[in-house]
């Protein structure tokens, strides 16, 4: 499967600008000293941070992807924690608690989704922020979706073509879980390719889930990295919502 392969995976999601996201991300929260990045994948964000001296944890499911994270964060201050999202005690809280690249996506029921935020909860400090990207709901909603599902990309003198879904790979409209075919061809390489769930979350859905869990609040929802990119801009290409813990 796509998860199984963490440079592959890594290289696909290339086209990111981290260390701009991290930036934000730092700036929002009020220059963290540690920080919990939760379904980290190869943990790009973690080890970013790590790289700038503040604390990280990347927590993650996959053997694979824990493995490449820790080879790769090798002398920085990360620890990589195998675990569900949905489940789990590391016995502290952080400053910041981070979900990227719309990994909210593999939680395919509100009781998913309810226990993730009691996790996040439950792990962030009285002071501490939580953010959680998730895609836009113009991309489902919209006549024309925010991002593509095909692109092409380069690092590191590898150069990959991506497809992140097919035609064919329709929503279904009582669960909300597309069934996206991913493939991502290394050019002088191998092709990777296998089927992904995706679950669709609304914004409405969103804000439900978080009233249910309980001791968290939304601080902002943004379209982008950029804060002047509001929820609501023909330019937004991402539902960023900050939260807060309450009581």
């Amino acid at each position: 499967m796509i998860y199984d392969h963490p440079q592959a995976y890594e290289l696909a999601c290339s086209f990111r600008d981290v260390s701009a996201e991290v930036d934000a991300l730092m700036t929002w929260a009020g220059a963290p000293r540690d920080v919990l990045e939760l379904a980290a994948g190869p943990a790009e964000h973690a080890r970013e941070f790590a790289r700038r001296g503040v604390e990280a944890t990347a927590l993650d499911l996959s053997p694979a992807m824990c493995a490449y994270a820790r080879a790769h964060g090798a002398g920085l201050p990360l620890e990589v924690v195998r675990a569900d999202m949905t489940g789990f005690q590391l016995g502290r809280r952080f400053d910041l608690v981070v979900t990227m690249l719309d990994s909210t996506a593999h939680l395919m029921t509100l009781e998913d989704f309810v226990a993730y935020l009691g996790c996040v909860r439950e792990h962030l400090g009285d002071e501490g922020l939580a953010v959680i990207e998730m895609s836009h709901p113009a991309d489902r909603f919209g006549d024309t979706p925010r991002v593509s599902n095909a692109w092409s990309v380069e690092k590191d003198g590898m150069r990959a073509h991506v497809r992140w879904g097919r035609p064919g790979d329709e929503l279904d409209p009582i669960t909300q879980v597309v069934q996206d075919h991913v493939t991502i061809a290394i050019e002088g390489g191998e092709v990777i390719e296998g089927v992904v769930p995706y679950r669709f979350w609304t914004a409405t859905e969103l804000t439900a889930a978080i009233r249910i869990a309980g001791g968290l609040a939304v601080q902002a929802q943004y379209g982008d990295f950029d804060p002047d990119v509001a929820l609501g801009s023909p330019h937004a290409w991402r539902m960023i919502t900050l939260l807060r813990r309450t009581g």
